[in-house]
């Protein structure tokens, strides 16, 4: 029996289905990440946390202090909630530390997943009496996908028994805003020299598909169940982009451009406080630490629990800089608080407006996952719609690709840049300007880090609108890719989707993460694990020669993704094709089944 060279979909049945069930989404499944900086993790003993304490997760890191927190499964960020009270969160979305599933077999396995535990609090010396509350916000789903019922979120407290005890739970649901827990710390068994305390999310632990959300928790004494109000000013949503429909362009275009500027930068902040309060708002645009503009707003009033955005307007750069050079302009906004005793990191907030050799819709962060439920006979294609204000040398792409479990690294995908689509603003056919074949998806080693693929030759694409797209070839056992989708995107997504010879448009909010790179001969790294290699004749008739000294196993498909013929390059090198029929096949080769790259062979 012939085995197949792609791996299947594991997660149909937990996807969300949209438009006549050809567009899903698919849970990120993978967010690479580096090592957590190690803080006191590797100390011997931390000194004991003291209260008052506090953590909102303002800090810009993807992991938890290290001074407050003993792991790091948690993902830090401010792109995953909804309505937050303050920017940051701790997202518990069943990835670990590295940002993998915890289980990469059982699609249905539900165990505990994620958890935060704090570092120790001394409270041998506190009593019953002196009224300790650990209080905190929490919102399943945000921006991903809702726990069911039976995947709660749960905290513990760690007891003089040395025994982890449950003193709170709450089962999933769907999207809510965020609501505030008050757990007393009263028991005689919790006020001891080692008390912690330990959030646990229960999730399918083969997908994030199970998310929560927490933001803002205090622990202190003196406090009682109606102690809810928080007297702090705070930052909130990401603020609003330079531009008013791509998030990066060349600067070159940026300047040949009109109509481009977003009208104003709002940004949002919140009285969390349960009395008015008034601030001013400071804006300021740096580069380099020169200041390119600046902005204050009348002082505003902040009804109780209230939100409010200010508006500084748009400007123009002005810059004077090379026609692909990378600019990365500071916007920072700062209020003034005027409670005393309130924590400060939550009262600014930094955007980084970034001109790049690239055009991009979204901002950099995938939420979710994207994919087409494919027709086995027809190809699967997707086109992003961009527009060029001046002519520009196309050199290569980069897309953010959601891992898949298994992996989806037999998969491959071809290229086209389209000037016009049948059916789509006018279009009567599809008008290619250049397409390339066999590219395989390759996975960033950053969150939500991009792979960069240059092409073969560069495009001239003229001014005015293009499409960038990609193929899914027909009957080749390549399931669908899954792309990154940016979900806080909520404007119009200028995606475009063709899985039975038509195109529709597409109705998933937000940015499907591919983006058009140009200027200069695009470098990429050498993807980790891959190494090249090249082989003739191609045509060929009786056999053909790998040449690359580390490519040490091969595959031989045929387009229906079934593998041919296989075998070792260790001591020969050459692979005999007199048995098979004339035709187009895949050649695989690499130093293991994990690191095979593709090229294709004409046999004769």
């Amino acid at each position: 029996m012939m085995k197949r060279c792609f791996s299947g979909t594991l997660f149909l049945l937990l996807c969300s289905l949209y438009a006549g069930a050809q567009e899903m989404l698919a849970p990120v499944n993978w967010r690479p990440s580096p090592a957590p900086a190690a803080g006191n993790r590797t100390a011997a003993k931390p000194a004991a946390l003291t209260l008052p304490f506090f953590e909102d997760f303002t800090g810009y890191s993807q992991f938890p202090d290290a001074a407050n927190w003993a792991d790091s499964q948690v993902y830090i960020n401010n792109t995953m909630p909804i309505g937050q009270i303050s920017r940051g969160v701790a997202t518990f979305d069943a990835l670990n530390q590295k940002g993998r599933p915890y289980d990469t077999t059982n699609v249905f396995a539900v165990y505990y997943a994620d958890s935060l535990t704090s570092r120790s609090f001394d409270l041998s010396g506190y009593a019953p009496g002196d009224s300790l509350y650990l209080s905190f916000f929490y919102q399943p789903q945000g921006h991903g996908f809702s726990p069911e019922s039976q995947d709660s979120l749960l905290l513990f407290f760690w007891n003089n028994q040395s025994q982890w005890k449950k003193v709170w739970a709450v089962p999933g649901s769907t999207l809510q805003p965020f609501q505030q827990a008050m757990v007393a710390v009263a028991n005689d068994s919790f006020l001891h020299s080692d008390f912690r305390f330990r959030f646990v999310n229960i999730a399918s632990i083969n997908t994030n598909d199970d998310v929560w959300n927490v933001d803002y928790i205090r622990f202190n004494a003196g406090r009682n169940l109606f102690d809810t109000a928080i007297n702090d000013l705070a930052f909130t949503t990401p603020p609003a982009n330079l531009l008013n429909d791509y998030t990066s362009m060349p600067y070159s275009q940026f300047q040949a451009a009109t109509g481009v500027l977003a009208f104003n930068l709002t940004d949002s902040f919140r009285n969390n406080s349960n009395s008015a309060a008034t601030t001013p708002i400071h804006f300021e645009a740096t580069r380099d630490g020169s200041v390119l503009n600046s902005f204050d707003s009348p002082p505003a009033t902040l009804a109780p629990y209230a939100n409010l955005s200010v508006a500084p307007p748009a400007y123009n750069p002005g810059l004077s800089v090379g026609p692909y050079e990378k600019v990365v302009i500071n916007h920072t906004y700062t209020l003034t608080d005027p409670h005393t005793a309130t924590p400060r990191a939550n009262d600014s907030m930094v955007h980084q407006q970034v001109f790049d050799n690239y055009l991009a819709y979204d901002d950099g962060s995938a939420e979710k996952s994207y994919y087409l439920n494919l027709f086995a006979t027809l190809p699967g294609r997707l086109a992003l719609e961009f527009y060029l204000y001046q002519p520009d040398t196309l050199r290569g792409f980069a897309i953010y690709f959601g891992q898949q479990v298994p992996t989806a690294y037999n998969k491959f995908f071809s290229v086209y840049v389209y000037t016009e689509l049948a059916g789509v603003n006018g279009g009567l056919s599809d008008v290619s300007l250049y397409s390339e074949d066999f590219f395989e998806p390759h996975f960033g080693d950053t969150a939500n880090g991009f792979s960069y693929y240059p092409l073969a030759n560069p495009v001239s694409v003229p001014a005015g609108t293009f499409y960038f797209s990609t193929m899914q070839p027909a009957a080749s056992g390549s399931d669908s890719l899954y792309f990154g989708l940016d979900a806080n995107r909520t404007g119009g997504n200028h995606l475009y989707y063709n899985v039975e010879g038509v195109w529709h448009s597409s109705g998933v909010s937000g940015a499907v993460m591919m983006r058009p790179v140009f200027g200069f001969p695009l470098k990429v790294p050498q993807v980790a694990g891959r190494t090249d290699w090249t082989f003739g004749p191609n045509p060929a008739r009786d056999n053909i020669v790998i040449s690359g000294e580390r490519a040490t196993v091969y595959e031989l498909c045929d387009l229906y993704g079934r593998v041919v013929a296989q075998g070792s390059l260790l001591e020969d090198k050459r692979i005999d094709l007199k048995a098979l029929p004339a035709g187009i096949y895949l050649l695989k080769a690499g130093e293991n089944k994990r690191a095979m790259t593709t090229r294709k062979l004409i046999k004769n």
